[in-house]
């Protein structure tokens, strides 16, 4: 299996797994916790990876997402908490849904997931990706299963990163990306009528090409695995994204 091979057939097992917590009735449990609501939980605790920034800088992190939406979610939300605290509480409500959904999942699988991760991680050089290297500041948990979701979290912020590159590459606004990747998801995203573009071929064509740059991107990043690393980070992303149709809690 070679890399883009790998990037390609992960692609959309890490986007769900990796995302998969943000709302789910655990993680809105520990918001209301610290006084705050799942949506604003979502903006500080992602966007919080990133410490006290400035709304700029968080924007240009999401890319995808209007102002309106990014005004709510990060400036708004800040009126309620702590951007740092608020990362801190989100990386934990992470690991409370690793611990109620990858009970069934062999240990063995996520330790071998984990590291395959961490290796890609590390050799990714800082500075090119803004949420990918908040993430990354984060200590591997000494618990396969968190160390495991903590992968799953980086590499889908490092996919978005390459692709917010390569968004820029060919020459397309977020909005136009966000639309031809999903008009259900460009609604959620803080977008109008007002701001749906023409999607004409080339437009198409330029999307295509943004999602070969992707593949290729992440890719490079897979250079450094054995094939027995790349089987591990197949196989992982493959029974995570299994577990959550089923979940199954660590038994106590």
């Amino acid at each position: 299996m070679n890399t883009s091979q790998l990037s390609e057939l992960t692609a959309d097992p890490i986007q769900l797994v990796g995302m998969s917590f943000y709302f789910a009735p655990s993680t809105a449990e520990r918001a209301k916790a610290i006084g705050l609501n799942v949506y604003q939980f979502y903006g500080l605790g992602r966007g919080g990876v990133l410490g006290d920034a400035d709304y700029d800088t968080v924007f240009d992190a999401f890319t995808f997402f209007s102002h309106p939406a990014m005004g709510m979610l990060w400036t708004a939300s800040r009126e309620h908490g702590d951007p740092a605290a608020s990362a801190e509480a989100y990386i934990e409500a992470a690991y409370a849904y690793a611990d109620l959904t990858f009970g069934a999942i062999d240990i063995s699988v996520l330790d071998a997931f984990a590291r395959a991760a961490r290796k890609v991680v590390n050799a990714v050089p800082p500075g090119r990706h803004a949420l990918f290297d908040g993430y990354a500041k984060y200590e591997v948990p000494t618990n396969a299963r968190h160390a495991a979701y903590l992968g799953a979290i980086l590499l889908r912020e490092l996919r978005g990163g390459v692709h917010i590159d390569a968004v820029h590459e060919v020459e397309m606004t977020p909005e136009e990306a966000a639309y031809l990747h999903d008009p259900a998801i460009f609604t959620l995203h803080g977008y109008s009528d007002d701001d749906v573009p023409e999607v004409t071929p080339e437009l198409k064509e330029k999307k295509q090409r943004a999602e070969e740059l992707t593949t290729l991107g992440v890719g490079a990043y897979f250079d450094v695995l054995t094939e027995p690393e790349r089987e591990a980070l197949l196989a992982g992303a493959l029974a995570m994204q299994e577990a959550t149709k089923s979940p199954v809690p660590v038994s106590s």
